[in-house]
C-alpha cells in the first residue's frame, strides 16, 4: 500500500531532519527514492556550510543527480519533512521530480504561498505524511531557539 511506503520513507527523511536538529540547523530532512530504493539523502546545512542554498531538498537533488548520472528525476520521489520553499520548488521543477511527498505545510515560506505553478505541471504531490511528527520536531527546535535568545 502506497501510504505505508510513504510513511516508511518519511521516517527516513525525519532521521535526516534529526541530524539537522542535532547540528543546530532548522530540522528539515529529505530523501529521494527511485525504484523503491533510497538513492539520496539530505538535511539542512545552511549554517554549517554558510550557504543559504544548502536546504535538505537541494542537497538530496544534487546527490540523486550524481547517483543517476542525470539531472532528470522524473522517475523519482522526493520525501521532505517540510513543504519546499520557492527556491527548492524551482530545483524540483528543473529536475522534473515526478512525485513530491511532504510532511508539514509551511504557510509562511512554502512554495504554495507564492504559486502552485512553481511545481512542474506533471509532478504529483502527497501532503501531510507523518505531519504531526514533522511539525513536532520543528516546534521543538524553534522553542529551544527562543529560549536561548531569552538568555
Amino acid at each position: 500500500m502506497q501510504s505505508d511506503k510513504d510513511e516508511s520513507f518519511m521516517k527516513i527523511a525525519l532521521q535526516q531532519a534529526e541530524l539537522a536538529f542535532d547540528e543546530g540547523e532548522i530540522p528539515v530532512g529529505a530523501i529521494i527514492v527511485a525504484d523503491g530504493k533510497v538513492i539520496a539523502k539530505g538535511y539542512n546545512q545552511t549554517e554549517k556550510l554558510n550557504d543559504p542554498t544548502a536546504h535538505a531538498e537541494m542537497i538530496a537533488i544534487t546527490a540523486a543527480g550524481h547517483y543517476l548520472g542525470s539531472r532528470h528525476l522524473q522517475d523519482c520521489t522526493l520525501y521532505v519533512t517540510l513543504e519546499p520553499c520557492a527556491m527548492c520548488a524551482g530545483a524540483i521543477y528543473w529536475g522534473q521530480v515526478g512525485r513530491i511527498v511532504y510532511g508539514a505545510s509551511d504557510e509562511k515560506r512554502g512554495f504554495k504561498s507564492y504559486s502552485e505553478k512553481l511545481a512542474h505541471p506533471r509532478a504529483k504531490f502527497t501532503t501531510g505524511v507523518l505531519e504531526g511528527e514533522c511539525k513536532e520536531l520543528l516546534m521543538k527546535f524553534f522553542k529551544q531557539l527562543r529560549q536561548k535568545r531569552k538568555k
